[in-house]
């Protein structure tokens, strides 16, 4: 798990990145939740997700946006941050060049990140969207999505109601060409604090289920 540091567009973004062992391996970038509420790239879930991907064989890196840990740069309200997750993107790119395909993974205001970042990625083939704030910001841009994807919820979130969560997806389901895979962990808050296996558990079965994956495939990360 080396820690890196790259150029990003208001300075200096620190990050952890695993590598791929296979020079085709896909690539896949992590989101955290939003800075001004203790968002950082060792947020459980970004932690955890990190790990799921690693363990399928991706190249992986999560990073800290502008002005969280070592990162330089102040908060700027989701513009700057997807300047910043472009140029995290550019740089596992550019490390690992021979990649076949690219996912991004986000959560909460990662997500939402994240589900700007693939509208103008046409290399990002999947995504995993966990809790995306729905009620808090415009998702429209969304239209269409161009990659099939997987949002998880859970159904005691406090913070993003499920209902707006459910408006999302059913706007999505509408456009032609993609899937969109729908979770909804019964009991979970935005954290899923008690509920972390199960949301690993079925981001790993999504992620394996579009690969082709089994735990024959996983690879040692030690």
């Amino acid at each position: 798990m080396p820690e890196v540091i790259f150029n990003g567009p208001a300075g200096r973004l620190e990050g952890r990145f695993h590598p791929a062992k296979k020079r085709n391996a896909p690539i896949a970038l992590v989101l955290h939740l939003h800075p001004q509420f203790g968002g950082t790239m060792n947020n459980q879930i970004v932690y955890q997700m990190y790990y799921m991907f690693a363990r399928r064989g991706f190249a992986v890196l999560r990073f800290n946006f502008r002005g969280v840990g070592r990162s330089q740069g102040t908060f700027d309200h989701g513009q700057g941050e997807l300047s910043d997750a472009a140029a995290a993107l550019d740089w596992v790119q550019t490390v690992h060049t021979d990649a076949r395909a690219c996912w991004i993974a986000g959560f909460s205001f990662g997500a939402w990140i994240g589900m700007q970042l693939l509208m103008r990625r046409p290399e990002v083939e999947g995504f995993i969207s966990v809790a995306p704030p729905a009620n808090l910001h415009d998702f429209s841009f969304l239209a269409p999505c161009p990659s099939s994807g997987l949002i998880v919820h859970g159904d005691n979130d406090k913070v993003v109601p499920q209902k707006d969560v459910q408006t999302l997806v059913d706007k999505l389901k509408t456009q032609k060409g993609i899937v969109i895979d729908h979770e909804t962990i019964p009991g979970a808050n935005h954290f899923f604090e008690n509920d972390m296996d199960d949301l690993m558990d079925r981001c790993g079965t999504y992620v394996d289920g579009r690969l082709g994956l089994t735990p024959a495939d996983y690879v040692d990360i030690d």
